[in-house]
């Protein structure tokens, strides 16, 4: 009786091993990529990661939407895989990563004056009026310099509630780096950064965030990406570019204003205020981070499939959630960056 209840036992034992084995190994099986950043492409991308993990169940991406600012830091800390920034980095930051950065646009957008004025369906600001708004120099509706280029349309006498970011933001770098290509003053006064000093506005946190605050105040105006300005259905105005035609965001209008932009070797170029009379003034290309080595493998490996995921398939979706698909010049740039990890 002994012996056949120690083989009952032993029995049991290898079964409870075997099974904790699978249990690992499937566990193990499933590779988990952590990354952060950018809000501005955050839609895009959660797309993307929540398409490829349902065909693709062994790899799993977390992505939080904190900002380019937080991204770039996480990133720095090596807390993450990868960040996300729309102002991508600095050399100064590139040169506390050990191992090095490859920085690898992946979409493309435009920023917009989103505004809450239920009666106003459409709305033209010249240059010296959106930078004065921003200046807190034009601090009502009916402001003229806001009335002389919407004849025929009752903007109300009422204050107008601007509304900014409150965390170091890749939108914010490149709204100010806009603002200060057109407005000699704006450039002196408060400059290009990621976390201006603005000398007007309530703050709200990321694109969601300022989305959220023009909603629900009436009178308000703020800058976001236009995919989150679609989403809601919110009021955009058409803004004046270098040419002087007032122009209305969408796909089309910033495909125009990157058509002339040549992509250097270390993948950054800005278009702050591109030339061209159908160029819509405000767009950038937005940029995820990597380290050059990383050492696990499979990770790496699982990281490269997802990003060529996104550079290939991942486009089609960028129409529909308001972005720009990348070139094919780009695209086969970027690529080849991605083999160089």
């Amino acid at each position: 009786m002994k012996a056949k209840h120690l083989a009952v036992v032993a029995t049991l034992f290898l079964s409870l091993a075997f099974l904790s084995a699978c249990s690992s190994g499937s566990k193990g099986n499933t590779i988990k990529l952590q990354g952060a950043g950018a809000s501005f492409p955050a839609p895009l991308y959660l797309k993307w990661f929540k398409d490829y993990g349902a065909a693709h169940p062994s790899i799993q991406v977390d992505y939080q939407s904190v900002g380019s600012g937080t991204g770039v830091k996480n990133f720095i800390d090596k807390t993450v895989d990868f960040a996300a920034s729309d102002r991508a980095m600095t050399p100064d930051e590139m040169a506390k990563v050990s191992g090095g950065v490859q920085l690898i646009p992946m979409t493309a957008g435009a920023i917009v004056l989103a505004y809450n004025l239920p009666d106003v369906p459409t709305l033209k600001l010249s240059r010296e009026a959106y930078s004065g708004v921003f200046l807190g120099k034009v601090k009502k509706w009916n402001d003229p310099l806001i009335t002389k280029d919407n004849p025929g349309v009752k903007l109300p006498d009422q204050p107008i509630n601007v509304v900014v970011r409150a965390d170091g933001s890749g939108t914010s770098f490149v709204f100010t780096k806009h603002l200060s290509a057109i407005s000699p003053e704006f450039e002196k006064t408060v400059g290009v950064d990621q976390m201006p000093n603005w000398p007007v506005g309530t703050k709200s946190k990321g694109n969601e965030g300022v989305t959220a605050s023009i909603i629900t105040t009436p009178g308000s105006i703020g800058y976001v990406e236009y995919g989150y300005a679609k989403s809601q259905n919110l009021h955009t105005a058409e803004l004046q570019n270098k040419s002087g035609e007032f122009v209305a965001a969408t796909p089309d209008t910033a495909k125009a204003a990157l058509a002339s932009a040549q992509l250097p070797d270390n993948m950054i170029v800005w278009v702050s205020d591109p030339d061209g009379k159908d160029s819509y003034p405000i767009v950038t290309f937005t940029w995820m981070l990597f380290y050059k080595q990383y050492s696990d493998k499979d990770k790496l490996e699982a990281l490269q499939a997802v990003v060529n995921y996104g550079l290939t398939e991942g486009q089609k979706d960028s129409d529909a959630l308001g972005y720009v698909p990348l070139p094919p010049s780009v695209v086969a740039k970027a690529q080849e960056a991605v083999k160089s990890l």
